[in-house]
């Protein structure tokens, strides 16, 4: 291994180890957040005034930036697969941290679904020269991404506006599909940007061009997006589970706008889009056994009602009052009578 891929084989790592830290984080600081208020997963946003959840969002900052670096020294091929070792990471941590436990099937739906990205990565076709953003632009507008960027819209309003506010507490696809699908605009933008700055760097400005800015306004509105949703995902479900899907499927949107954008498989070789397919099937099926293992998370309370224990017991003295059982121990002489639904 070269030098040059030593150092982003290094980056790698240490991002996925922060951003997969930055989850668990992330998480202990809404539950605190909850604790004091409206949880994320009821739209409440007092986490902002947390700082344990700023910790979090900083540790995330620093692995997205580690992994941008990352590409500057090694290929996409090294780079992005490490990208899984995060979903290793949160795991581990909220096993012990979170007490969130990862059943032996979800271990295998996790692993299906980094073996699964993995192929999908390493198979992947090599990316055109670009030399503008304009050239960005001229992509952006063609009219299968047109076709593919309106499709994204509409999808997110329905979950947004229609699934979420049924089906959001019940059904983990729901905020992480958001996340997933807008995430695959923010690449896009991302890459457009990132592409001004270097060429700005380079000394050809890019500043002066107007799409450099929408490119900008779009990204931003879309992190926000999925900021926002992501951390309802956290406050709602498994750490553990929402990890490996997100990746999963964010992986997924973000090769499919990839290949509509910049027409990745034009030239590919049958054996090459075989691969990448195998593996989408198999990001799938792992993402359909971590969903089916999910432990359910206790129910949010939405009024003051809370039931009362089928465990009281009350006993009948020899002058035939009814009293209720001492929690200390048993009263002598006494019938124990248990609520009707007690083994219900």
């Amino acid at each position: 291994m070269s030098s040059s891929n030593l150092k982003g084989f290094i980056l790698a790592v240490v991002s996925s180890a922060f951003i997969g830290s930055s989850f668990i984080i992330k998480k202990k600081g809404l539950r605190r957040a909850g604790n004091n208020g409206t949880r994320a997963g009821s739209g409440g946003y007092g986490y902002l005034l947390e700082p344990l959840w700023w910790i979090g969002m900083v540790t995330m900052v620093v692995g997205e930036l580690a992994n941008f670096v990352a590409y500057v020294y090694a290929p996409a091929g090294l780079v992005t697969p490490l990208g899984a070792l995060s979903i290793i990471v949160s795991a581990v941590l909220a096993h012990f941290l979170l007490k969130e436990k990862l059943q032996k099937m979800g271990m295998l739906g996790c692993l299906l679904c980094i073996v699964g990205s993995v192929v999908i990565v390493l198979h992947a076709p090599e990316e055109q020269t670009l030399t503008s953003v304009q050239e960005i632009w001229d992509l952006a507008i063609q009219p299968a991404f047109l076709l593919y960027t309106a499709s994204v819209i509409a999808v997110t309003l329905v979950l947004i506006l229609y699934c979420s506010p049924r089906y959001g507490q019940t059904n983990i696809l729901i905020y992480i599909g958001i996340c997933s699908i807008i995430g695959s605009l923010t690449v896009m933008s991302i890459k457009a940007i990132g592409i001004a700055i270097k060429l700005t760097i380079e000394g050809t400005n890019q500043a002066v061009y107007f799409q450099t800015w929408i490119f900008a306004m779009v990204a931003v509105t879309c992190i926000i997006t999925q900021l926002n949703y992501l951390n309802m995902a956290l406050d709602t479900f498994n750490t553990a589970i929402v990890s490996p899907i997100y990746y999963a499927m964010f992986t997924s949107f973000t090769i499919l706008a990839s290949a509509i954008m910049f027409k990745d498989y034009s030239g590919q070789s049958v054996s090459s889009i075989a691969s990448e397919l195998c593996g989408f099937i198999t990001v799938l099926s792992g993402t359909a056994i971590l969903h089916s293992t999910r432990e359910p998370d206790p129910p949010l309370l939405t009024d003051l009602y809370t039931p009362l224990s089928p465990k009281v017991s009350w006993y009948i003295q020899s002058n035939g009052e009814w009293k209720q059982k001492d929690e200390d121990g048993s009263a002598p002489n006494f019938i124990t009578v248990l609520r009707p639904d007690y083994f219900k």
